[in-house]
C-alpha cells in the first residue's frame, strides 16, 4: 500500500466527514446537544450574511461552584455563517435584546467572515435567577457561564474563536479570558475600564487634562453657572423630573447636583457635542434640557437606578467604578466630600468593595495574557482606567487619537484599523489561508 494511497483516503475519510456534518445540519445538531447540556433553542430571523439563526436559552448554575443548586436560564444568540468559520463570541456586559434583531451584525463578524454568539449578562434582561441572591453575580461565575457555552459549542464550531465586547462587555471578555485563558485564541475588549476602587481617583487626573484647556473652562463654567445659581435651575430640573415621572431616593436637590457633577464626565466620554454648543447663557430650561441632553437626569434617579441594578451591585462589589471630585464647586453644593455610589446599593444591602479581584485581573493582564487587543478612545474617561500592558507578552493597546467611548476599529484612522485587521488575521492564522 503505497504513502499516495494513504493519503488521498484520509482526505476522502475528511471530506467526507466534514460533509456528513454540513449535511447533517446546525438543527438537528442543537437538537442533540440540547439533550445533554440542559438547553432549548427556536430559530430566529437572520438577514442575508447569516444562513440560520438561533435563540438558545442555557440552564446554568446561579453559583457556578454548587451544580446542585438554583438554576437559571441564560439567552444565546447564535448567528450561523458556516462550520469551517471562526466564531465571534460576544460577553454582552448587560441584556442583549439588541441581538434579537435580525440584521444585527457585529463589525468583527463582518471582518472575518465570521459565526457569531451574542451573550447575555446574567442578572440583565431575561437572563435573571427567580431569587436575586446578590453575592452570585460576581466576575468568576459570569466567567464560567461564558466558559460553559463555549464548550457547548465548541462541540458544532473546531475553529478558532475570538471572544469581544463593548465597554462592561469589554470588562467580561477581559474577566472571561483571565479565568478561562484557553478558551478562545483571540480577545478584543473594547473601551473596557480596569478599575481598582469604587472611587477610582485616575479619573480626576482625566479630567483635569482632557482636550484643550478652552473645552475644559466651557465645561466648567457650564457646571458652576447651574451650581451657583441653584435656586434659579433647581425647580426646572424638578419640573422635568415630574414630567420624566423621576423620584430621587437621595433627594431631588442631591439628585440636581450628582447631575452636574456628572456632566464633564459624560460630555467627554460620548464626544456628541461641540464645546462650542455648550451654553454659556440661556433660559432655565434651556440650559436643564442641555444638562439633561449630556448628563441624563435620569442617571441617579430611582428609575435610572433600577434599570441598572446589577451593574451598581457589580461596581460596588467587585469592578469598581468612580466617584466625583467636588473641590470646584464646595461653596455652591450640600455635598462636603466628594459622592460615590453606594447608594446605588440594592435596597437593604451593605455591599463591600473586594480589591483582589481586579487586581487579579491586572495581573494576569499584564503577565499572563496572549493575543488580547485593547481598544480606548483618547477623550473617553472611561480611557483613565485603562489596562497597563507590560510588552513582556503578545498584548496590544489602541488608542483613537480624539476618540469617544465609542471608537470601533471602524473609525479608527487608517493606520490604526489596517494595523488592527493585520493583527488580529495573523493572531488568527487568517494570513496563512489563500
Amino acid at each position: 500500500m503505497n504513502n499516495n494511497w494513504i493519503a488521498r483516503s484520509l482526505v476522502f475519510i475528511f471530506v467526507f466527514a466534514f460533509g456528513s456534518l454540513q449535511a447533517q445540519g446546525l438543527a438537528s445538531l442543537l437538537e442533540e446537544l440540547s439533550e445533554e447540556y440542559h438547553f432549548t433553542y427556536k430559530e430566529i430571523k437572520t438577514d442575508t450574511f447569516f444562513m440560520e439563526k438561533y435563540l438558545l436559552e442555557i440552564e446554568q448554575e446561579v453559583d457556578q461552584e454548587n451544580p446542585n443548586g438554583e438554576t437559571f436560564t441564560q439567552r444565546v444568540f447564535l448567528s450561523h455563517h458556516g462550520m469551517d468559520r471562526p466564531v465571534v463570541f460576544i460577553t454582552e456586559g448587560y441584556a442583549a435584546n439588541y441581538a434579537e434583531d435580525s440584521y444585527y451584525l457585529h463589525e468583527l463578524s463582518s471582518f472575518l467572515d465570521a459565526n457569531q454568539v451574542c451573550v447575555e449578562h446574567r442578572y440583565f434582561g431575561e437572563s435573571v435567577p427567580d431569587s436575586l441572591d446578590w453575592s452570585n453575580l460576581t466576575v468568576y461565575n459570569s466567567a464560567a457561564d461564558h466558559h460553559r457555552i463555549v464548550e457547548i459549542l465548541k462541540n458544532i464550531y473546531h475553529g478558532k474563536w475570538l471572544s469581544t465586547g463593548i465597554s462592561k462587555g469589554g470588562q467580561t471578555t477581559t474577566f472571561f479570558r483571565c479565568f478561562y485563558p484557553d478558551d478562545v485564541d483571540v480577545s478584543v475588549p473594547y473601551v473596557a475600564p480596569l478599575n481598582f476602587s469604587v472611587e477610582d481617583k485616575r479619573v480626576y487626573r482625566f479630567l483635569d487634562n482632557v482636550g484643550d484647556s478652552v473645552c475644559r473652562s466651557r465645561v466648567l463654567n457650564f457646571q458652576l453657572e447651574l451650581l451657583k445659581n441653584k435656586e434659579k435651575y433647581l425647580p426646572e430640573f424638578e419640573k422635568l423630573a415630574e414630567k420624566k415621572k423621576l423620584n430621587y431616593r437621595i433627594g431631588t436637590e442631591k439628585g440636581f447636583e450628582l447631575t452636574v457633577f456628572e456632566y464633564s464626565f459624560s460630555f467627554w466620554q460620548w464626544g456628541a457635542i461641540n464645546c462650542s454648543n455648550i451654553p454659556v447663557e440661556g433660559s432655565p430650561s434651556e440650559m436643564i434640557k442641555h444638562l439633561d441632553r449630556v448628563a441624563s437626569i435620569d442617571w441617579v434617579s430611582d428609575k435610572g437606578i433600577a434599570g441598572y441594578q446589577p451593574f451598581f451591585y457589580q461596581a460596588l462589589a467587585e469592578i469598581g467604578f468612580y466617584g466625583y471630585d467636588i473641590a470646584p464647586f464646595k461653596d455652591y453644593v450640600t455635598y462636603t466630600e466628594n459622592p460615590t455610589f453606594e447608594f446605588t446599593a440594592p435596597e437593604g444591602l451593605d455591599v463591600e468593595y473586594d480589591p483582589v479581584v481586579m487586581q487579579e485581573v491586572d495581573c494576569f493582564v499584564r503577565h499572563r495574557a496572549k493575543n488580547m487587543l485593547f481598544i480606548y478612545g483618547e477623550n473617553d474617561p472611561w480611557s483613565s482606567t485603562a489596562v497597563d500592558l507590560t510588552y513582556s507578552n503578545n498584548c496590544v493597546k489602541i488608542v483613537k487619537p480624539g476618540g469617544s467611548h465609542l471608537t470601533r476599529i471602524r473609525n479608527l484612522p487608517e493606520n490604526q484599523k489596517s494595523f488592527v485587521q493585520e493583527t488580529l488575521r495573523d493572531w488568527l492564522g487568517l494570513n496563512n489561508k489563500q
